[in-house]
């Protein structure tokens, strides 16, 4: 059972998920800033576990990492103040430990619970970033 469920509505489905566009964002316990995104079913709201993402906090996992958001990724999650932004990035399991997706970020207005998976255009973030042991 997971401590923190909110419930994230996308702008446009997160890449491989179509045409999901209502998820859950649930807190796994024990793990401090790792989240699963799971599909919600609009017809019957029910949580499709089939239909899931692993995602990390970065201001917990990544203190570094400051993308930079165009006026209209912005204005399309009606984000009034970078405090209203939760910067998740999406974790990939490999044989050496995990990669994370800095290219691509999800972000989440607290406020509303409007979330993107964003592409950031013109910024030097890789696409598969081995996530140092803590």
């Amino acid at each position: 059972m997971s401590a923190v469920t909110t419930t994230v509505t996308f702008t446009a489905p997160p890449f491989g998920l179509e045409p999901a566009v209502d998820f859950v964002l649930d807190e796994i316990d024990g793990a401090v800033g790792l989240y699963a995104l799971r599909a919600v079913d609009p017809a019957t709201s029910e949580v499709d576990a089939s239909v899931r993402l692993f995602v990390l906090d970065a201001a917990v996992h990544l203190p570094d990492y400051s993308p930079v958001l165009t006026d209209e990724q912005t204005t399309a999650l009606d984000l009034r103040s970078a405090d209203e932004a939760l910067l998740l990035v999406v974790a990939t399991p490999v044989e050496t430990g995990m990669t994370v997706n800095l290219l691509a970020p999800v972000v989440v207005n607290g406020r509303t619970g409007s979330g993107a998976q964003l592409i950031l255009e013109g910024q030097d973030w890789p696409l598969r970033a081995e996530l140092a042991a803590r």
